[in-house]
């Protein structure tokens, strides 16, 4: 019998792992049955102790898209250790910058790879999934409380290295449970995933499928977009996620108009604004499989809501409803409730925000304030308690998935010859996911700002529109009140 899996995470995941729990390499067509899973699984955390590590010691993990890397990373958790899933690539060229922000001892990679600069002492290096245990040999999972730290996610960055976040064996339970009920999974799904591991969406969409006791059939083939369509086909997928980039691809780069799918019972989009033109373009397309909008943070661990298939059409643009287990408000800059229709900052609690930032006490107490995560995102609410996403307060937005800073933006342009004073602010974009709004105040007497801004930014960064403005609001302690910006327009450009 086995081993009641307590608080552990993946020790809950692993005892629901069921018949149609296979893990699947869509390149390759290796296959792993749900009759070898959890053995797999168990033996790679316990094998991973006996080279000495202890529980709670830290190992990254070095993530492709295969099962390789997620047996790797749900095997580590099993045992007591915490996961630092991380793109191979970048744990290869950054690691003694990953070690040193993690206190991590280990690292792990799927092959043998050369890794350079790391300190011999205390660090060991792995890879490959061990030799598989026998039955009797299979030890239980750790056992951990519900707020014992699970797993460090990092946060997409622009530079330099990540700020990671810090998530709960409960969090996980907590948010995996949610998600679960808000999709209507039941146990025979099979998600089709293109989405790193690294990034809380992809393992989202991992653990809540094997937690149900469903499978996952990995594909790193989407710079050929029909290659994965026709194995959606090919493996029975019931379910397919993507970021707005992945969506807009798929419908100007794809012939997902004729490549039969008829198991694929549902869309989930996440990471950013996806236009709603966009959405009923793909319903279009595909109008059998239902259509699910969400939003979340890794702050979050993944999902904070979901707005339901069957309201999209009434609802379309907004973000759905709070997951069951969360509680949504909408705040000014003093931390009051809005009323419904007024834009403020989203603020979010529950079971499934995170524990913190690994080693910034400061910025930690801030986002995390009273058990509330201060999401940096403006919104509103409806009548009916639906969020509609109004843009960003905080210091980031995402272009093409990865963030990009505020500030960096505002230093850049306050630089050209002319500008007095700059505002950076995000919006929804169709093909980038966001782009920037720019509000400017001119020096009195400057000519051609507008192209000398324009010249000035980032080929990577995509500017919707240049604003001139007569001043930046404040709020009272001098910081720009970007909720305030787009009522101060006197003139566009665009």
């Amino acid at each position: 019998m086995a081993a009641s899996p307590g608080n552990n995470f993946s020790g809950r995941l692993v005892n629901g792992l069921g018949e149609h729990s296979y893990l699947i390499d869509a390149a390759t067509g290796e296959t792993i049955l749900p009759s070898d899973l959890r053995r797999i699984i168990i033996s790679f955390g316990a094998n991973l102790l006996s080279t000495g590590l202890k529980p709670n010691d830290r190992i990254l993990i070095g993530c492709t898209l295969s099962p390789s890397s997620s047996i790797a990373y749900l095997g580590a958790m099993y045992a007591g250790l915490v996961p630092v899933p991380m793109e191979e690539a970048v744990l290869v060229t950054s690691i003694v910058a990953l070690l040193e922000a993690t206190g991590a001892t280990a690292a792990w990679t799927e092959r043998s790879l050369p890794f350079g600069g790391i300190p011999e002492a205390g660090v060991r290096v792995l890879h490959g999934l061990f030799a598989q245990r026998n039955e009797d040999e299979l030890p239980p999972p750790a056992s951990c409380e519900k707020n014992s730290l699970a797993v460090l996610f990092a946060t997409s960055g622009s530079t330099g290295t990540p700020r990671f976040v810090m998530v709960s064996h409960g969090n996980l339970i907590a948010n995996t449970e949610a998600i679960i009920r808000s999709q209507g999974l039941s146990n025979n799904e099979r998600a089709m995933l293109i989405l790193p591991l690294s990034y809380c969406f992809g393992a989202s969409v991992l653990q809540t499928h094997l937690y149900q006791g469903g499978g996952v059939v990995f594909d790193r083939r989407f710079m050929f977009p029909d290659r994965v369509l026709h194995a959606i086909d090919k493996y029975a997928c019931t379910t397919f996620a993507g970021v707005p980039t992945v969506y807009n691809i798929l419908l100007r780069r794809s012939n997902i108009r004729s490549i039969a799918m008829p198991t694929l019972r549902r869309f989930l989009q996440a990471g950013g604004p996806l236009a709603p033109q966009r959405i009923s373009e793909m319903r279009t397309a595909v109008p059998k499989p239902k259509f699910y909008v969400m939003y979340g943070q890794t702050e979050a661990t993944a999902r904070i809501s979901c707005l339901e298939p069957e309201h999209l059409d009434e609802k379309l643009g907004s973000v759905g409803r709070p997951l069951d287990n969360l509680t949504v408000r909408i705040v000014d800059e003093e931390g009051k409730d809005l009323r419904a229709g007024k834009v403020g900052e989203i603020v979010v609690k529950g079971p499934s925000i995170a524990l913190g930032y690994l080693n910034e006490p400061e910025e930690s107490r801030h986002v995390f304030n009273d058990g509330w995560l201060r999401t940096g995102d403006l919104a509103h609410l409806d009548a009916e308690g639906y969020v509609w996403i109004d843009g960003r307060m905080g210091t980031f937005l995402k272009m093409r998935g990865v963030r990009v800073s505020f500030e960096e933006v505002e230093a850049k342009v306050a630089a050209v010859p002319g500008v007095y004073e700059c505002a950076a602010v995000a919006m929804p974009h169709p093909e980038v996911g966001e782009a920037l709004v720019l509000y400017i105040v001119p020096d009195k007497g400057a000519e051609d700002i507008i192209d000398r801004v324009r010249r000035s930014l980032s080929i990577n960064w995509t500017c919707e529109s240049i604003q001139i403005v007569s001043e930046i609001p404040k709020t009272a302690n001098g910081k720009i009140s970007r909720a305030s910006l787009p009522a101060t327009v006197i003139e566009t450009y665009e």
